[in-house]
């Protein structure tokens, strides 16, 4: 299984993957886990709870196998001159705090403004899917998100913005349940036309059920 982990160079990469510990191994640090909060892992209750949790960990985490950039390098050229926004608004994702490896659920509004070519909608979403599903900082995940579809898109510009409510936040610490966090990352025009961001904004606003 390769770990993509951008930031690193090749040879980093190859290290983590190789020193990935094995499936049995994570499933004994399940049951280690178990015994500290207090509890018998070997109860009936309990028994597949490490084999359920490595399987769900599988797709918490799938984000480190895949390769967003490789998401969008499929577009599609016949657009007729297009060359205004496009946004896809309310992309729900579900991502993990990096301190605490609490959830982060929260919706994801993407925009982008094509020289020539579009790419298909889907897959702006799946760009949000891979960069969520790791362990996160909702800042940095926003500035991935935002720096990837500008580097291999191209666009004329780039407005990405990321709702979430931390549940290290509502669940523990200060216990602040249905409070949003709340980040932007603007590139090319977006960064520096105030049109066009206010425009950006109204779209997001009017898209909010």
């Amino acid at each position: 299984m390769n770990i993509i982990n951008p930031g690193t160079i090749d040879g980093d990469a190859e290290l983590l993957s190789a020193t990935k510990p094995s499936r049995e191994e994570a499933e004994d640090a399940v049951r280690t886990l178990l015994r500290w909060a207090g509890d018998d892992p070997t109860r009936e209750g309990l028994l597949d709870t490490p084999k359920r949790v490595t399987k769900a960990y599988g797709q918490w985490f799938k984000g480190y196998e895949e390769d967003p950039a490789e998401m969008l390098q499929r577009t599609f050229g016949e657009v007729d001159g297009y060359d205004e926004i496009v946004a896809l608004c309310n992309i729900r994702f579900e991502s993990y705090c990096e301190h605490h490896m609490a959830p982060i659920i929260g919706v994801a509004h993407v925009a982008y403004i094509p020289t020539k070519r579009v790419v298909g909608i889907s897959k702006l979403a799946r760009v949000v899917d891979a960069f969520a599903k790791r362990l996160q900082v909702q800042e940095k995940m926003n500035a991935q998100i935002a720096n990837t579809l500008f580097e291999v898109l191209q666009p004329k510009g780039v407005a990405v913005m990321l709702e979430g409510e931390h549940h290290c936040m509502s669940t523990r610490g200060v216990h602040k349940p249905g409070v949003n966090m709340v980040t932007k990352k603007m590139l090319g025009v977006f960064k520096d036309d105030t049109v066009l961001r206010n425009e950006f904004m109204d779209i997001v606003n009017r898209s909010k059920p």
